[in-house]
């Protein structure tokens, strides 16, 4: 029997009871602040965080905000407009008066309460009223809002037991960022080091397949399960293929070209068909078809590509970009260090990014069986 197990069956074995927020936990009332104030008393090694909604977060001196306004007390602040969600914090701070933060009388545990808010969420955001970008609660959603409320022991055991799990999620996020940072590290390093030598162009060590690309318009797409590639990875799914076996695709067009928010050059693999927004390069070598993808994903494009609102890397531009060529043997030593960083930093089904979704799973398993009381 776990500790829990112990607790619940000595201190509410018959269920617990179950009370609106506003009868078990203090409301605490924002301060009215201004954007310009805001901007006049950020102090980035301020000691007081100011919340001002949604992601907008500074610090600022004690100094600069009446003491009245200043929380010091463990507190979960309901950000109620906008990105609607719950944030739980121990340190001095404040917030605009839109929001609304609870504190804890001794018997409760504010951080369970965190818990059960943070459990809820997508119940307080299916309650917000307006449209867009600025749904907005009532102080009513959280104030009616029924909760158990068991014994303060069990409420610790499961605040301790649920802090297990984010702070190891936590840990594991702090080192996938440091992966990633050794990762571009290796890759500036590596590709540093082959600037000394050959340099080559696209056309040169590979073969263009441009002209077998057909470009199907959405409506006449067959439905099926062969990927149908656009400039920017797949765009739909279908019935029949024109490529079979493995290549690299470079965008052609898109404000991905300028964006960069996802990777201009990707492999493929297998059946499928491919438009005419990316271009469609064969190479004989493994090595380097992926030695050339990491390559060009992590250099400046921006000169080879033409068009202010509609930007195009077209195929005598992209044949002008230089491509620094080591030996096979050189490049199948890079490309097994940087796929070994690539797949521990964005493996999704065995790289960290992996362990941290397992690890949210479990949390959020965990979180809606540690909260589900029986009532009575």
């Amino acid at each position: 029997m776990t500790r829990l197990e112990q607790l619940i069956q000595e201190l509410c074995p018959d269920g617990v009871e179950t009370k609106k927020i506003k009868e078990v936990y203090i409301r605490l009332k924002g301060t009215p602040i201004t954007a310009a104030k805001m901007k006049e008393i950020e102090e980035p090694n301020g000691e007081v965080k100011v919340f001002a909604g949604g992601k907008t977060v500074i610090n600022a001196v004690e100094s600069n905000i009446p003491n009245a306004n200043i929380i010091r007390v463990p507190a979960v602040l309901v950000q109620s407009r906008g990105v609607i969600d719950v944030v739980y914090y121990d340190g001095p701070f404040t917030f605009k008066n839109e929001m609304w933060a609870y504190t804890a009388p001794s018997a409760v545990s504010v951080k369970f309460l965190y818990y059960i808010l943070k459990n809820n969420i997508s119940t307080f955001r299916e309650m917000a009223s307006g449209m867009g970008s600025l749904p907005q609660i009532s102080l009513s959603a959280t104030e009616d809002f029924i909760i158990p409320v068991p014994p303060l022991p069990v409420q610790q055991e499961i605040v301790r037991i649920l802090d297990n799990f984010t702070e190891l999620t936590a840990e594991l996020t702090a080192e996938l960022t440091a992966r990633k940072k050794q990762y571009s590290f290796y890759i500036n390093k590596l590709f540093e080091k082959a600037k000394d030598i050959q340099i080559t162009t696209l056309d040169q060590i590979s073969e263009s397949l441009d002209s077998q690309r057909k470009p199907v318009t959405s409506g006449n797409r067959e439905p099926g399960n062969i990927p149908y590639y656009g400039a920017s990875g797949v765009v739909d799914y279908v019935k029949d293929y024109i490529f079979d076996g493995d290549y690299l695709l470079i965008s052609e067009d898109g404000a991905n070209l300028l964006a960069r928010s996802t990777p201009i050059a990707f492999s493929i693999s297998g059946k499928s068909w491919v438009n005419n927004h990316a271009h469609v390069l064969k190479f004989k070598e493994y090595a380097t078809r992926r030695y050339v993808e990491i390559y060009l994903n992590s250099i400046d494009l921006s000169y080879y590509i033409t068009g202010g609102a509609q930007p195009k890397l077209n195929r005598q531009n992209m044949n002008r970009i230089p491509i620094p060529l080591p030996s096979i043997a050189e490049q199948q030593r890079i490309v097994a260090i940087l796929d070994r960083f690539d797949a521990l930093c964005n493996d999704i089904t065995k790289g960290l990014p992996a362990e941290i979704a397992a690890r949210n799973k479990q949390y959020e398993y965990y979180r809606d069986k540690l909260l589900d009381f029986k009532g009575r």
